[in-house]
């Protein structure tokens, strides 16, 4: 199957998505499948045996300067038609990847889109004017979804929210961990020494992604003060733009900013600490959740957005009612002073994500692309099929 895939984030950029859609590239790969993506930013000419073309794309100051807008270009049509995709997959359907789906609608040819960030959401959390949009966002979003054959979410939760708003042909595109580079045998003293500040015996709660208001990182702020009573310590793995905020926020408190890892640094961040919080409520999954579990240890996570379909309550973590200071204190301070807790979780944390696989999930995905195929062409053409030099 030949896969055209829009996508709003890829490399060098790392998150969630962008994780996703790499393992998913690998996976396609082994499956004897061909992609050709379409990304903003500065992105690499291929991954692995994929091309990916470079789309021309804007800084999206002053919010989230990360984030690179792709532009439409005429470009982009006549690299799609050149490669004559079985389908297209559009990734987040907001700018480049929304191009994507109206391309695909006006050539006639099979569509799915995936939903994975909440992004009406987050206009109203990074605040400078932006909640203005979440209305006209929300509508835009599920409009753009609904042109697609299959829609996909990552997490059951998402799957009820996306039919909530109106998106219909809804399914799941199952979780998946890489539990061969996150594993407990990961853990180096060398990485808890740095976590840590140089306490390496204190007890040490983690946080990894990305550092930005719409991770509600600032609840971690009253908890972080009270358990430094016990001795504990707090770091912050990841980068973005909420970084300085929050160490000025944190200053006074045992919180180390380590800025971005990766690769086997990043594996031993997680294996190194005692237990991984993870405020945020705007999560359509939380694959950093998936990724400490994969690494043994236990999560304590906001019960909302995708978390509660990642963390088996009391079981592999414990959720948390949002904005619930005193409980979200009480349950880290739990499994940081209870090693047979933090243990049994961690055990149970680690044989959950053995059964989630990068394989099978993209098996799922690859019947949805057939399925959205079958679905094409059961269906009238909606319009004449353009030629590949209109944009």
């Amino acid at each position: 199957m030949r896969v055209a895939l829009f996508t709003e984030v890829f490399l060098p950029k790392v998150d969630g998505v962008v994780t996703r859609i790499t393992r998913t590239l690998d996976q396609l790969t082994e499956l004897g499948h061909t992609a050709l993506v379409f990304a903003p930013g500065d992105p690499p000419a291929s991954y692995g045996p994929h091309r990916v073309v470079k789309v021309r794309s804007v800084s999206f100051r002053p919010w989230y300067p990360e984030i690179k807008v792709g532009l439409p270009t005429a470009r982009i049509a006549r690299e799609m038609m050149a490669f004559q995709p079985d389908v297209v997959h559009a990734v987040n359907p907001v700018w480049l990847a929304a191009y994507g789906v109206l391309s695909a609608r006006r050539r006639n040819l099979p569509l799915l889109a995936s939903f994975h960030t909440d992004v009406p959401s987050y206009t109203t959390r990074l605040g400078n004017g932006l909640s203005l949009l979440r209305a006209p966002s929300q509508g835009w979003i599920t409009g753009m979804h609904n042109l697609a054959e299959v829609n996909l979410c990552t997490s059951r939760q998402m799957v009820d929210r996306a039919r909530q708003v109106g998106i219909r042909e809804v399914d799941l595109w199952p979780k998946a961990v890489d539990t061969v580079t996150y594993h407990p045998d990961a853990r180096t003293e060398q990485m808890r020494h740095r976590l840590t500040g140089g306490e390496p015996d204190a007890p040490l709660v983690l946080y990894v992604g990305r550092l930005s208001r719409e991770k509600d990182l600032d609840q971690l702020l009253e908890p972080a003060r009270r358990l430094a009573a016990t001795g504990a310590r707090l770091a912050f793995v990841g980068s973005g733009p909420g970084q300085a905020e929050l160490e000025r926020m944190f200053a006074g408190t045992p919180t180390v900013f380590t800025g971005y890892l990766g690769g086997q640094d990043l594996a031993a961040a997680y294996a190194s600490a005692d237990v991984f919080a993870f405020p945020s409520t705007t999560e359509t999954l939380g694959l950093v959740a998936l990724e400490s579990m994969a690494s043994g240890v236990p999560v304590v996570g906001a019960d909302a957005g995708g978390i509660p379909f990642v963390v088996d309550e009391g079981r592999t973590g414990f959720l948390v009612r949002p904005g619930d200071t005193d409980t979200l204190t009480d349950r880290l301070h739990r499994l940081l002073t209870d090693p047979d807790l933090r243990g049994r979780m961690g055990r149970a944390a680690r044989e959950d994500a053995e059964t989630h696989s990068w394989r099978a999930a993209t098996e799922t995905l690859v019947g949805h692309y057939e399925k959205a195929v079958e679905r094409h062409r059961g269906r009238r053409p909606m319009v004449r099929p353009l030629r590949a030099r209109r944009p």
